[in-house]
């Protein structure tokens, strides 16, 4: 099977050659990319587009790799031991499994996404390293051998917010996700608004390039941002014109709110506000 996109999902080449590739080398597939383009929905769309399941690890600040193997609960086990529960004879009742341990156990190659890789301690990735790499685990309380039934597809997230070892780096296959030039964002904007005119989409595409290119901004405003103001154009019933005809000297466009996301950069565009309205006079 060959990921080719899907009619909900815009798929540029380079990322169509990337997911194929790493399905046929077994490696894991890391994507990397400005926060809103994309990366997290790609796991759902391959996985429907590959018709298998979906299996999801959100990573946080706090997880650790273990939790991602399994969990021994020996605190309720004590508990349960002291109040003569017949529980405590089975150690398995108390074993919780992880997400690569639902993966490498699943009857169906499933898809499994680890999002946000790069929220975790730096050492998580390499924790992880020998699982990955050889699909199985040792349990250490029943003395099993977890090992994966189908080599699962694994699709890594990052954002950059940390570099990720060179050795983890090694057994990955990497793909980039540029942020999507004009043509494309039309493209995903026509997946999302079919019935969009074509005339508010070119001009509030025109606004939003310009507040990418402004010097200085802290946060740019990324594709899921994009839709979010076209929604709130389109339900507000602000034309082509009105974006157009705005007033040059405010330079904040209307519902700037979905685009602009700190209270810096709205300074910034007040400031370059004032400076417009200072040259004209």
């Amino acid at each position: 099977m060959r990921f080719e996109g899907t009619t909900n999902y815009v798929a540029t080449d380079d990322l169509k050659i990337a997911v194929n590739a790493a399905a046929t080398l077994e490696r894991p597939l890391l994507i990397k990319g400005e926060p809103g383009t994309g990366k997290t929905q790609l796991a759902f769309e391959v996985a429907g587009a590959f018709k298998a399941p979906l299996i999801t690890w959100h990573i946080k600040s706090t997880t650790k790799a273990q939790q991602g193997l399994y969990e021994y609960d020996a605190v309720t086990r004590l508990r349960d031991s002291q109040l003569g529960d017949e529980r405590v004879k089975d150690v398995r009742n108390y074993i919780k499994k992880g997400k690569l341990w639902e993966a490498f156990t699943s009857a169906e190659r499933p898809i499994l996404l680890l999002d946000e890789i790069d929220k975790a301690d730096i050492e998580f990735p390499n924790d992880l390293l020998l699982e990955l790499d050889r699909m199985e685990f040792f349990v250490y309380e029943t003395g099993e051998t977890i090992k994966a039934k189908v080599r699962p597809i694994v699709m890594i997230t990052s954002n950059n917010e940390k570099e990720l070892p060179d050795a983890f780096l090694r057994r990955c296959f990497f793909h980039y996700i540029k942020f999507p030039e004009r043509e494309t964002m039309e493209q995903i904007i026509a997946v999302h608004y079919p019935d969009v005119k074509q005339k508010l989409v070119a001009e509030a595409l025109n606004i939003f390039y310009q507040i990418r290119d402004v010097p200085g901004l802290k946060k740019k405003p990324s594709t899921s941002e994009l839709l979010d103001w076209l929604k709130l154009l389109m339900n507000e019933d602000i034309d082509a014109d009105t974006l157009r005809e705005r007033d040059p000297t405010k330079l904040i466009p209307p519902l700037h709110g979905a685009l602009l996301k700190n209270e810096q950069d709205v300074h910034l565009f007040e400031r370059l506000a004032f400076l417009a309205r200072r040259e004209r006079n």
